[in-house]
This record gives C-alpha cells, structure tokens and sequence, in this order.
C-alpha cells in the first residue's frame, strides 16, 4: 500500500530538488516570480476541480475523530466553505489575524532553498493545481488538497506556526552546512508524519498522515509500525519511506517540546549525527520509550 502522495522531490523534505529527478515536475511554471510564487488562478479550476475537492474534503473530515489531534480539528474550519477550492487570500487573512503567516501559491514542486525562504517568511507554499478524478486515491505529488488540507490549519497554532518559521531558517543555515538531507529527515518525522500523545492517547498532527485515506488508520491504530519517542539526533539519523506506510513514527508530547527541542543552533547536532550509524525505519534501538497503538 502506498501514501495518498510519494516523491523524492517533495518541497522541502528531500535532498533532491524539482528537475533533478527522474520525470519533470508537474505544474506550469513560466507563472512563477523569483521566490518561486505564484498568483492562484481561480478561473482555471472546473467544476469538476471543485468536485474533487469536496469529496477529498469530505473523505478525510469523516476519519478525524479519535485520530487526530484537536489543534488540527479546532482549525480546520479555518479554511473555509467544504465544497469549492477555497481562494487562498480568504484563508491568508485568518491566519495573518491568527499567528501572522499567509500561505503563497506555487505551481508545485520547488527547491529547497526556495522554500525555506518562504517558511522563514512566514509564508507555507502550496500547490495550486488539484489531482485529476483518476488520482483520486493516490497522486505522485503534493496538490492544492494536501497542502491546504494537510498543512495549513495547523499554522492557526501559534506555537507549531513558530516552529515551521525556525524550520525555515534553519533550513537556510543547513543549505550551506551541507544538512539538508539531516533536515528533511525532521521535516519527514514531524511535518509530515508526525504523532503527538495527548490524554486521549496517540492522535496525528503531519499532514502526510492527515491528507491521507489510509495512512490515518495505519499511523494511530495499527499494531504494525513502531512508535518511538521523539529524540532529535535520533530522527535525524532515520531514514524513511516514500513509497509506502510508514514503518515508524516519532511521538512528541506536544508542539512545545517540538519547538524548544530545534530552536537551538544545529551546527552541533549535526557534526554529532554524523559520527553515528543511520537507522532503518522501523527498527527499535534499546532503552528506547516506544508507545502503543490508540484505542
């Protein structure tokens, strides 16, 4: 089984950037500024976009109870009427009322570097074009509904929202520290694929897992994949999969443990990852706090 979307170019989570993988990127990029925005063209989508959307919507709303986590559930009502792809100005204004970030279109996969700036900006990039009828369950790459819905609720969150901020920065410094492979490993386990333990027991919080039809399930109820503590050098040592359900999970105790645990400066973290063995997804080292499926 496979995500909703996989990619080795992913904005921001892979070391490879768009055009350097094995097929061209999807979208139409002569509409691209230099940063690599771009203005949401509302006339191109049809009807049968806007149908799209609404049952992706409607899919994923449904699975939410007892799965994700209630930041995500408080603010996803933020992005507006469930039925039309929503214009993303509408949404930037709430959220700049909220924790003072807008989100940009972009015409799909971008680099790095790019994205970062965005991030470090207070600006979440997010694909403008949406999956055809027959991608419905599975797209290659990141569309409008991923990011919107995936994404950007939890940026109405003001300590998550300062968290993808630092992201961005840090990203910048790790450009040129030769990191970035080391940061897309963070990016991956939390921003995507992240899980949070809350009184109520394991809920998700990345937007790979929430945009998701079947990964949802598989991250907070399935006996399968393993669910260890969140540990810094040990994520990033962690490689992962794009082609399939997750092996593993990191489990934060919440976005403030996130935040304070990346705020300091990487440089050493780094130089520290380096000097030990990578780890399989999946695989459990000792002495490690794993925890056990929700429910």
């Amino acid at each position: 089984m496979k995500n909703d979307f996989h990619d080795g170019v992913n904005k921001g989570v892979a070391p490879v950037t768009y055009g350097q993988g094995d097929r061209p990127p999807r979208g139409d990029y002569s509409r691209a500024r230099a940063d690599y925005s771009c203005e949401q063209d509302m006339a191109r989508y049809t009807e049968a976009d806007h149908e799209t959307y609404r049952r992706l919507y409607a899919r994923q709303l449904r699975q939410l109870p007892g799965l994700a986590c209630q930041a995500f559930i408080d603010a996803v009502e933020q992005l507006g009427a469930p039925d039309r792809i929503p214009r993303f100005s509408d949404i930037s204004a709430r959220l700049s009322k909220a924790t003072g970030w807008q989100i940009v279109g972009v015409p799909g996969l971008i680099p790095e570097e790019a994205f970062f700036a965005l991030l470090a900006q207070r600006k979440f990039p997010v694909t403008d074009w949406i999956r055809t009828p027959e991608e419905f369950d599975y797209v290659v790459e990141p569309d409008v509904f991923h990011d919107l819905f995936g994404h950007v609720p939890l940026l109405f969150n003001p300590v998550f929202a300062d968290y993808m901020q630092a992201y961005g920065a840090g990203g910048l410094k790790a450009s040129r520290l030769d990191a970035c492979e080391l940061l897309a490993r963070l990016y991956w386990y939390t921003v995507e694929f992240g899980l949070i333990d809350t009184p109520q027991g394991l809920r998700a919080y990345g937007a790979g897992i929430l945009s998701s039809a079947g990964e949802l399930r598989h991250a907070v109820l399935s006996p399968e994949p393993q669910r260890i503590a969140f540990d810094l050098q040990r994520l990033m040592r962690t490689l992962y999969k794009i082609d399939s359900y997750q092996a593993g999970y990191f489990v934060i105790d919440s976005f403030r443990q996130l935040f304070d645990a990346t705020a300091p400066d990487f440089t050493p973290v780094y130089a520290a990852v380096r000097q030990q063995p990578l780890v399989e997804a999946g695989i459990v080292l000792d002495g490690e706090r794993c925890f056990t499926p929700a429910g």
